[in-house]
Formats: structure tokens, sequence, C-alpha cells
């Protein structure tokens, strides 16, 4: 198994909720993008939070319009092995460094676990001093979560946030 590297953070001076996913898919390790996998529902969900059609924008108009909205997306391991896409064949995972998303967000006013693998870290970016949440994942693997429940989910905290109107 070959030692895998993730996706640098999407962070910015403006960014008050920073989404951590676990690792990216073998699709966004391909593509070199956050959530690239057609059937993951972070675009679809922030698209329809934010009235804008994001699944159908490049990726450089989505990161644009993350940091419009104060969102900021990494993931809480940097490397890693793995065969396929499931957090289940995560082996050797070497975490993030999280002390600089402090230095680099000074608005930053909560965290969001993308999915169960990531919150399991939770007790790192807790030290942050910031709210920490677990959400649904939106991971096309999380079927027992219909979109309009994680739709949901993710808007109340979002709202809580000032990250959606």
């Amino acid at each position: 198994m070959s030692r895998l590297q993730g996706l640098p953070p999407v962070l910015s001076a403006d960014t008050r909720v920073l989404v951590l996913g676990s690792f990216p898919g073998a699709a966004s390790l391909r593509s070199q993008q956050y959530y690239g996998h057609p059937q993951n529902h972070f675009w679809k969900i922030l698209g329809a939070l934010w009235a804008l059609p994001l699944s159908t924008m490049g990726y450089a108009e989505r990161i644009d319009a993350l940091q419009a909205h104060g969102l900021g997306v990494w993931d809480v391991y940097g490397a890693c092995e793995r065969e396929g896409s499931l957090d289940t064949n995560i082996q050797n995972a070497e975490l993030n460094d999280f002390s600089v998303v402090r230095w680099h967000c000074p608005k930053l006013g909560a965290i969001v676990h993308n999915g169960g693998e990531s919150f399991r870290h939770a007790h790192h970016t807790e030290k942050l001093g910031v709210p920490v949440y677990k959400l649904p994942s939106t991971s096309p693997a999380n079927a027992s979560w219909s979109f309009d429940r994680k739709l949901a989910a993710w808007a109340e905290v979002l709202r809580q946030h000032g990250v959606v109107a």
C-alpha cells in the first residue's frame, strides 16, 4: 500500500467555519479537488443553502464561493495509507497540525466535522477554543441519511455561525 498525501487547506483570514473531512477519496485525490466524487453531497448541500449552482461550476469558482461565505475546508489527516476511498481502510494516518488554523483564521467561530471518522479527532480541534460539531458525512457511503436530512443538519449549524443566511 502506498502512502497518500492529502490536499492543502482552503483557509483565509475571513474563514468563520472550518469543515474538516477525514481524508480525500480516490476521486478527490485524482482531481486534486475537495469533495471531487460526483455523488458526494458536499457541493450540492452548499449550493442549495447559498442558491448557487456549485455542482456545475468549476472548482476555482467553488473555492471562491466557499471563501466568500466564510467557509474553509481541510481534512483531519494529512497523509495515510489506504486502498479505495472508505474511511475504514485508512491506516497509519498522520494528523494535520491544527495549530496553523488559528494563525490563518483569526475570525474562526466553529469547526464542523464532516462525518464520524473526522469527529474521532474532535479532542484535537476543541483545543482551538471554538464550538465543534459533528455533522452527517456528505459521502455517498453515508446512504443511511437522505439528502434532505443531511441538508437540514448542515443548514442548522451553518446558520448559527453566519455562513448561511
